[in-house]
């Protein structure tokens, strides 16, 4: 065309010889690409939902089921399920997103003081500008205020907290500054089981070494200290265990942990000298009776200096969980205490790649951490909306435990915590077979069916690990009640006729 560059002739010659052969082989194939990634699994997107996504497809083109929609109870995504926003929490935010709306008088003036002050915070006064690599200096100050709160006192330094995209960015950087050795010498790193498969793929990611110890599902998914002995000491034979994971309240497992039973593992810890990791983004979904949530951070400092000084700890909190749900934001902290000054530099080098943690995210934290307070003007409708979800929760977690454990073959622990059920289910030998005529779990093929026959989306207990003969599945608690009844009376017809096929 008239303007247009022509090829050179060389080039145009080559061209015409390239398309008389068949297209050239691929740089990037399944043998040459990074085998780490290869291996990487995270069984809450994997295989069922893909699944699931070919059936949604399939209804909407018209193709009959027996159900009308996919309900996605494999991830706990509160909005997606139906939970409401928190009024406050999107106010502020959208005032930071776009500033002209401070001068409306549709925004509560407390929600503006806060959103004020954030932007301040921002280059530019600005959400789209960059922050610094570790957050908004303002919003890390009321982290540490709410930390101090929290924990009755406990003094917290806003130095010692970074802001992180959701909580899942924060564990992996966390993990990447503490793998290190080859052979032997390999970072182990201790990981309940059942786990969040997080930790699984960014061990896998980092070539790290996983050393699983098994919570026990007799006493309600309790953390035995005895277990993590165990787990440590044969892990010293092929590596070097220098971490350990914790998650309170548990996930996929419910588990709420006592105070006595973190004593002994920041005890262990101390001992044993591995840095701790609590992930704890589970704090505010706490349901049944004599169940409190205790930070790790709260019970080291009372345990006295020689733990407090000593004992090297990162824990970590999210927008995504707890009564706001708000996953898409990516909003979350860390903090890390008695950390060694000179990593702490290496830290803020390692996380200024990623420039700086979603600047709205930033802004949606702020408010978890820094809510409205008595004789503020929002303060009202914002304790409403807050105790209304967790109590609708609960409620919840109640239902779902007494209906799955009327299910024959089903045995459902208390849901204590989080928001998941994580119930141990009996399959057939038959279907055992099946499942490895198949080359799959028999979880897998057990959720699979579910999936095909109800449009229910589960995740199999394989994804989370689980002792060996043992089988589950995990569902969130997040449908509205109504929905959840369904669901749970679509899994219950779905076992019985399971069993009858295969018994």
């Amino acid at each position: 065309r008239p303007g247009t560059a022509r090829w050179s002739s060389a080039a145009e010659a080559s061209a015409v010889h390239i398309s008389e052969k068949t297209s050239r082989e691929k740089i990037l194939t399944l043998e040459s690409m990074n085998p780490l990634v290869k291996a990487l699994e995270y069984a809450v997107r994997g295989p069922i939902v893909l699944k699931a996504g070919e059936i949604e497809k399939e209804l909407r083109k018209g193709i009959k089921k027996p159900f009308t929609e996919v309900i996605k109870a494999n991830i706990g995504d509160a909005h997606a399920m139906g939970q409401r926003p928190i009024t406050f929490l999107r106010q502020v935010v959208a005032l930071c997103t776009y500033p002209n709306l401070l001068d409306s008088p549709s925004f509560p003036e407390d929600a503006k003081k806060r959103a004020r002050r954030i932007l301040q915070g921002c280059g530019g006064n600005s959400l789209g500008s960059y922050t610094a690599s570790q957050g908004i200096n303002c919003i890390r100050e009321d982290v540490a205020s709410y930390i101090e709160r929290r924990d009755g006192g406990v003094p917290a330094d806003p130095d010692n907290i970074y802001l992180t995209t959701g909580a899942s960015d924060g564990i992996a950087s966390i993990l990447k500054i503490l793998v290190s050795g080859g052979g032997k010498s390999r970072t182990g790193v201790m990981i309940p089981i059942p786990q969040y498969p997080l930790y699984s793929a960014a061990i896998s990611d980092l070539d790290a070494i996983q050393v699983n110890y098994y919570l026990n599902e007799e006493k309600c998914w309790a953390l035995d200290v005895n277990e993590l002995r165990r787990a440590l000491n044969e892990a010293k034979s092929y590596c070097n265990p220098k971490v350990l994971c914790i998650i309170n309240p548990g996930n996929p497992t419910g588990q709420v942990q006592n105070r006595k039973c973190i004593e002994d593992v920041i005890h262990f810890a101390w001992e044993e000298k591995l840095f701790l990791l609590a992930d704890e983004v589970y704090q505010d979904n706490v349901y049944s009776e004599g169940c409190q949530f205790h930070s790790f951070k709260k019970i080291l400092y009372e345990m006295g200096p020689e733990y407090y000084n000593n004992v090297e700890i990162a824990s970590f909190h999210s927008t995504s969980k707890g009564y706001m749900g708000e996953c898409g934001y990516r909003g979350g902290y860390m903090e890390v205490i008695n950390l060694h000054p000179e990593i702490k530099g290496q830290l803020v080098k390692l996380l200024s790649v990623r420039l700086c943690p979603p600047v709205s995210g930033q802004a949606a934290m702020d408010v978890v951490v820094n809510p409205p307070v008595p004789g503020e003007e929002s303060y009202s409708q914002f304790i409403k909306e807050k105790e209304s979800v967790l109590n609708n929760l609960a409620q919840k977690a109640k239902i779902t435990e007494e209906l799955l454990n009327k299910i024959p073959g089903v045995h459902c622990n208390p849901l204590q915590g989080a928001m998941y059920a994580f119930p141990q289910i009996f399959i057939p030998s038959k279907a055992i077979e099946e499942a490895k005529a198949h080359k799959m779990a028999p979880d897998m093929l057990y959720c699979m069916k579910l999936l095909e026959e109800t449009g229910i989306c589960a995740v199999p207990g394989s994804g989370f690990g689980q002792r060996e003969g043992s089988y589950h599945f995990r569902i969130t608690i997040l449908p509205p009640v109504e929905k959840l009844k369904i669901l749970l009376e679509k899994v219950k017809d779905f076992h019985i006729k399971f069993l009858e096929k295969y018994a």
